[in-house]
């Protein structure tokens, strides 16, 4: 990507450019309009890059479950191994003496990180869960 700088000008509600100027504000001394501008268009783009389901992409699978669930674990171990060409990596942390949190870093095609995000997420027992999805 070009380095080159080129200006343009954006035209909003003030009510709109107040609310965006509070976020410009909370993200810190370092942060402008531009750069927060900036910010929210490369998301958009690594975004909408993801929809594609043949995209290449990095994820990570969120997940809060209680492990005395009847057999969970054995069958949250066994999807991971069944993918385990996409499974990078997991972190298992515990929450309290019931729940459990655990982090999957998955890696593929959008599409079949979702699937796979979706089998653990639908799996009984999984209370919540959330997928994050990036490209490099």
């Amino acid at each position: 990507m070009s380095q080159d700088l080129v200006r343009f000008s954006i035209a909003m509600p003030q009510d709109l450019l107040d609310e965006f100027d509070a976020l410009v504000a909370r993200r810190g001394l370092a942060q402008n309009r531009s750069e927060v501008v900036r910010d929210l268009v490369r998301a958009a783009l690594v975004e909408e890059e993801c929809d594609d389901p043949n995209a290449s992409v990095m994820g990570t699978l969120t997940i809060v479950f209680n492990h005395h669930a009847s057999d969970l674990q054995e069958k949250l171990d066994h999807i991971q191994h069944d993918h385990f060409g996409q499974i990078v990596s997991t972190m298992h942390v515990h929450l309290d003496a019931h729940n459990c949190l655990e982090v999957i870093v998955l890696r593929g095609a959008a599409g079949l990180v979702q699937e796979i995000a979706d089998r653990i997420l639908g799996t009984k027992g999984v209370k919540h869960g959330k997928l994050v999805l990036t490209t490099a």
